[in-house]
């Protein structure tokens, strides 16, 4: 995104470009910003905010995202955060899954405690 923007301040400093296509193309990036699925940099599967930050975190790992994501949500309970009971029944179901990024769990579990969706 940072390259993005970089490249049409450059391009405004040149003066390629009019004040108005200038103002377009940054609203566009701002667009993108806030909505960064439309940015077309996740696959279809990868549709929430958790799932991205896995996808992030998990080498662009579509498939391991999807199982640490759904293992989550059929693993917590209410009130699951703080409860260290719950919390490493949580980080064990995160741990099943994540294979060969098994060395990863309590990084990865970090990532799950901090997502507000689960």
């Amino acid at each position: 995104m940072s390259e993005l923007l970089d490249a049409l301040i450059r391009q405004r400093k040149e003066e390629a470009l009019d004040y108005k296509a200038y103002l377009d193309e940054l609203a566009e990036l701002a667009g993108k910003v806030r909505e960064p699925s439309d940015a077309g940099g996740y696959p279809a599967s990868v549709d929430t905010q958790a799932r991205r930050a896995l996808y992030d975190n998990l080498d662009r790992d579509e498939t391991a995202a999807i199982r640490v994501d759904t293992a989550v949500r059929h693993t917590r309970k209410d009130d699951w955060r703080g409860n260290r009971f719950k919390e490493r029944e949580v980080l064990g179901a995160v741990r099943e899954e994540l294979g060969r990024y098994e060395a990863r769990a309590e990084e990865i579990f970090e990532i799950v405690k901090n997502q507000r969706e689960y």
